[in-house]
């Protein structure tokens, strides 16, 4: 009998023993199995009682107060024709031979009067100089008229006093031809002196002053006649296109000047041109632009259009420059620009204000391509996600993802294929996408329920 109690003893001892062994083993072996036993698919884990693996949601509702804080405006989508553009850097500049005129000395002088400075407004024949000529080659000039005039006189008067000898026969005709020939050298003498006179800025009162034997000490220097405008460029009735402005002043009171030295510079900013800079590369895209006439649009980066009037004026391309420049490799196009002003006096004077000015910026957009039956939304209407594209379907506060897709993307817009995801007559929020994205996202991963359903025919209530 103690026999056998003691063998039953034993087996217990061994048996505790066994399962305190293998108890040892698993704990020690835990970081082997644990990360097994946490990774099973029929274990529940946080992130499922989170509901995590719930569907992601699609709509976000916004309050009237936050869609005023984001400024978002809704518009309907429709199927449209749009042209693709590239985009060209531009600078405004002078029309060569229109915009500026150069105004320089007839005649060697003194500058006695500046009659109008720089930034002042002249008319076409206003006075911009005086100057007190001291030349000897044009007080030679006058007094060689002067004496062939009076010397023609005095043939004239001995012609008529022995015509009536010549004729009785007193004397012989011989004189009379020879007073003939006197007097045709001495009107070559006068018209040589007139032409040169001319060709100096005097004018046919001048002259015949000259003649009269009152000879000119100070001579004025008047503003140009206006150019007509090119034919191919707009009209714009607000361009002052009758008067120039001193745009720069070369010399000074009191100041020695010699023919043909430049005393100002006149400007008249009524037509000018865009010049575009481009790339041999995008050669062929202009020229079929301007072969075609496609307008092309341009961007005023540096104007202020809520101070102007609207302008109303198409832009085309009118040539393209068939030289390249040898450093930057670039040639230029040029495309004419209208452009509009107003005038204010300041202490009696006249002053000229211009919309756009040589050298402002712009961003010339080109057409290249016509792509039909798409939809077209702005860029802020878009929001990118890796490789996909979203916009969002406003209804009432509820505002809906829908993923798109993406034909073609600009600076200022995106166009969408017409394939049925996203349908012609929805109302799409027109800015803000990446923030409306944001906030979804944000509301997901908070945790926010989803309680809103979308029905067949795109709309989006609250569920019921």
């Amino acid at each position: 009998m103690r026999k056998n109690l003691n063998t039953r003893v034993r087996n217990w001892i061994v048996q505790i023993l066994v399962i305190a062994g293998i108890g040892a083993g698993v704990w020690f072996s835990r970081d082997a199995w644990l990360p097994l036993v946490r990774e099973s698919p029929g274990a529940e884990t946080d992130e499922d009682r989170n509901g995590s693996h719930a569907e992601e949601p699609k709509v976000v509702r916004l309050s009237p107060q936050a869609r005023s804080n984001l400024g978002l405006v809704s518009k309907s989508v429709s199927v449209q024709t749009y042209w693709r553009k590239i985009q060209i850097p531009g600078v405004i500049a002078d029309q060569p031979g229109s915009s500026d005129r150069a105004i320089t000395a007839p005649l060697e002088g003194i500058v006695e009067q500046v009659h109008a400075y720089e930034g002042d407004i002249v008319h076409p024949g206003g006075k911009l100089f005086t100057l007190r000529l001291i030349g000897e080659y044009l007080q030679k000039t006058q007094s060689d008229l002067y004496k062939a005039t009076r010397e023609i006189e005095i043939l004239n008067r001995e012609k008529m006093r022995i015509n009536n000898l010549a004729t009785s026969g007193a004397i012989p005709e011989k004189r009379l031809i020879e007073l003939d020939q006197d007097i045709s050298r001495q009107k070559v003498l006068v018209e040589a002196s007139r032409q040169e006179l001319i060709t100096r800025g005097l004018n046919q009162a001048q002259i015949r002053q000259i003649e009269a034997g009152e000879f000119l000490r100070i001579v004025d220097v008047f503003a140009p006649e206006v150019s007509p405008a090119e034919p191919d460029a707009a009209v714009d009735s607000s361009a002052a296109a009758d008067f120039f402005e001193v745009q720069n002043l070369g010399i000074e009171l009191g100041q020695q000047v010699a023919t043909g030295q430049l005393l100002a510079v006149l400007a008249n900013h009524s037509s000018l041109y865009v010049r575009g800079n481009a790339f041999k590369k995008e050669a062929s895209n202009l020229a079929r632009a301007a072969e075609q006439g496609w307008p092309v649009e341009i961007e005023f980066t540096e104007d202020t259009a809520r101070n102007w009037p609207e302008l109303d004026q198409e832009f085309r391309i009118r040539n393209l420059a068939n030289t390249t420049d040898p450093e930057s490799r670039t040639f230029d196009f040029y495309i004419p620009l209208t452009n509009q002003s107003r005038i204010y006096e300041n202490e009696g004077r006249r002053f000229i204000s211009w919309r756009f000015r040589p050298g402002q910026r712009v961003r010339i957009q080109v057409p290249v391509e016509q792509l039909t039956n798409v939809l077209t939304v702005p860029s802020a209407a878009i929001a990118h996600e890796g490789p996909e594209a979203f916009v969002f379907q406003q209804n009432g506060d509820l505002f809906r993802r829908i993923p798109v897709r993406v034909v073609h993307q600009d600076r200022t817009h995106v166009v969408i294929a017409n394939d049925g995801g996203l349908a012609p007559g929805f109302y799409i929020a027109q800015g803000s996408a990446a923030s409306l994205n944001r906030i979804l996202k944000s509301q997901a991963s908070a945790g926010a329920r989803n309680d809103v359903h979308v029905h067949a025919d795109g709309t989006t209530h609250a569920a019921h």
